[in-house]
């Protein structure tokens, strides 16, 4: 019996693991959300699959994505990310993470951590979509459009609406898994 997965899964077992065990499953922890917005903005103009095939590279490059310690990246350290071969060598995407992670320390000390800041944008529980086709999933929300305008407001970059649904939707605050997905899961 074949499973039936979203068809954005290609047969690599990396993605078939990606998509069966993290992405819509929320998350809660600061230091893997902040991972999954890096991640998610290195994407922008890519493939999610590009990005992930690096993952466990950004991880040793950025330091275990510990936003503390790369508050605090130099311009050595800039210039050794852009020499990396294991990531995207982009100079915006890689000033990108230095400068979001001294917001998302603010944001922290603002809310007390960074999930309950990003939960507020979903009122704490995630949305539950019933899709019956990948085409009809959108690129972006209200929800998105406000988390993106917020994000921005507080200086982060690579923080555009659809970006920020990408990450929604990696991080639980949406289910776009679709109904015949084994993965779907109704909360209803």
């Amino acid at each position: 019996m074949t499973v039936k997965r979203c068809d954005w899964v290609n047969g690599d077992p990396l993605y078939i693991h990606y998509h069966d065990y993290e992405w819509g499953i929320p998350i809660y922890d600061d230091r893997l959300l902040f991972e999954y917005l890096t991640l998610e903005g290195a994407q922008a103009g890519l493939s999610w699959y590009t990005i992930l095939k690096k993952r466990e590279n950004y991880r040793k490059a950025f330091d275990g994505f510990n936003p503390e310690i790369i508050a605090k990246y130099n311009e050595n350290k800039i210039q050794s990310l852009l020499n990396n071969e294991g990531i995207v060598r982009n100079r915006l995407k890689i000033r990108s993470v230095v400068t979001n992670a001294q917001s998302f320390l603010k944001v922290v000390e603002e809310f007390g951590s960074f999930s309950d800041y990003i939960w507020s944008f979903v009122e704490g529980k995630p949305i539950q979509n019933n899709f019956h086709s990948i085409e009809e999933v959108p690129s972006s929300t209200p929800e998105s459009d406000a988390l993106s305008k917020d994000l921005k407001k507080r200086g982060f970059k690579f923080a555009g609406s659809t970006i920020c649904y990408a990450f929604m939707q990696a991080v639980g605050m949406v289910n776009d898994h679709v109904l015949d997905c084994v993965s779907y899961k109704s909360s209803s």
